[in-house]
């Protein structure tokens, strides 16, 4: 990653299966979403519904942040915030295999099978940090 986060929260990040993605709507309005995602090449990877307001969202507003706290006391934390793109030359979440490796059996638990996550769920997404803050209760 361009920016750093710290051994024991990108443990964290690695184990998890959602983080919250923050976008913010023309009217000011902050929209957080739990989204599924996977870290690739400095930057985190979203596929998302191309109808989603999140993808409205980005299209006049690229600055988000995604968050993570995987406790529940909130003591250990982090804040991501960044740029947003919209990446029409990443693969398919089903083509994409560390994504499907990660998500192939909530894929199946949430319903559907690949090809149908992969024909609703085909705009990709990337993120890339600008900056960090957290603390990891190191």
């Amino acid at each position: 990653m361009s920016v750093h986060i710290s051994s024991d929260l990108q443990t964290q990040l690695d184990s998890a299966e959602y983080i919250w993605f923050t976008t913010v709507r023309d009217d000011g309005q902050p929209q957080p979403t739990p989204v599924w995602f996977i870290q690739e090449n400095d930057t985190f990877l979203i596929y998302s519904m191309p109808s989603a307001q999140k993808v409205r969202n980005i299209r006049t507003n690229p600055k988000v942040s995604l968050n993570y706290n995987p406790e529940s006391d909130g003591e250990n934390f982090i804040v991501i915030m960044g740029d947003a793109v919209i990446d029409d030359d990443a693969p398919s979440p089903i083509h994409n295999a560390a994504y499907f490796k990660k998500y192939e059996r909530g894929i199946e638990t949430i319903g559907m099978t690949p090809d149908s996550f992969e024909q609703s769920y085909s705009l990709a997404i990337r993120v890339t940090p600008t900056r960090v803050r957290g603390n990891s209760g190191e």
